[in-house]
């Protein structure tokens, strides 16, 4: 029974046998089904289920999330365990107890320091996922530009022709594909650390006041991508923004460059949700063109 595994792998990765006394949903997610477990010592732990073919997507959850724990900068849950059982794929984290409170200048401060960790190439050591969607993370050492052609936007058009959104965004995307570059002539970013999927629904405040960000799809990448992501779906207050630019000031041309980045999740928000997104996916390609003339 998974109830059971998850309950060894939990004993087996914290050293101290565990049995689940409580088990009570989570709401909130689409993509996965989400469990507070209870223990009979009172522990408690965060689970995702999923169907079993959903194990990569939990192991590079998992390897982002340590990743940034790694750095010391801003909090994530702790991953405890990972597996499969009944032809399901679990993942446990450590529960963190939220609270309420403005801590979003400690969190652009923090953000700002993860970003500053450096390496020398674009992509990451694994392929993930952004929501249920493959993210392809090959390493490509020099170029970014390429990178964002070919495992992003590239690949999230391909991703809409097949499913039947054709003809005129897919015109408009080779345009953008083939022109996108000029933002680039005199910009090229350093790869950062990126959490990959940084909207308002994946951060809150524990309840001792500490910012934490989760559900991460980390990779290195321009660290405008990040921020572009935390505007796109209402945005941050204000304080994380002038927060983050005291620590490391944005570029200029990123107010262009912000359509390009969130355009990637838009398509995703197209293939995952279906033809509400479209016309938001074709205005932002027209923005991008218009600027490009």
């Amino acid at each position: 029974m998974i109830w059971q595994e998850i309950a060894r792998k939990i004993g087996m990765a914290t050293e101290a046998p565990y049995v689940i006394a409580e088990r009570t949903v989570v709401s909130g997610g689409c993509i996965n089904e989400a469990w507070r477990l209870k223990g009979r010592d009172g522990r408690l732990f965060f689970v995702k289920l999923n169907h079993a073919g959903a194990v990569s997507m939990f192991a590079a959850e998992s390897a982002g999330l340590r990743q940034i724990m790694d750095t010391n900068t801003v909090a994530v849950p702790a991953p405890i365990c990972r597996g499969t059982a009944d032809n399901r794929a679990f993942l446990a984290l450590e529960y963190l107890s939220f609270g309420k409170g403005d801590v979003f200048h400690h969190l652009g401060r923090q953000l700002a320091a993860m970003h500053r960790c450096l390496r020398a190439g674009y992509g990451w050591s694994m392929d993930g996922a952004i929501g249920s969607t493959p993210q392809i993370n090959t390493p490509v050492f020099t170029d970014w530009p390429a990178f964002w052609r070919e495992q992003r936007l590239g690949y999230q058009l391909r991703l809409a022709r097949e499913d039947g959104h054709g003809e005129r965004l897919q015109r408009k995307g080779e345009l953008l594909l083939e022109s996108f570059t000029a933002l680039f002539a005199a910009y090229t970013p350093p790869a950062s650390l990126l959490h990959g999927d940084l909207w308002s629904g994946n951060q809150a405040v524990t309840r001792t006041g500490r910012p934490v960000v989760f559900d991460p799809a980390v990779y290195y990448g321009d660290r405008e991508t990040d921020i572009a992501m935390t505007e796109l779906f209402g945005g941050f207050p204000a304080s994380f923004y002038s927060a983050y630019n005291e620590a490391w000031p944005l570029d200029s041309g990123y107010a262009v460059r912000r359509d390009l980045y969130n355009l990637y999740h838009v398509l995703n928000h197209l293939h995952l949700f279906g033809a509400g997104y479209l016309r938001q996916s074709e205005e932002m390609m027209d923005r991008l063109l218009s600027e490009l003339r």
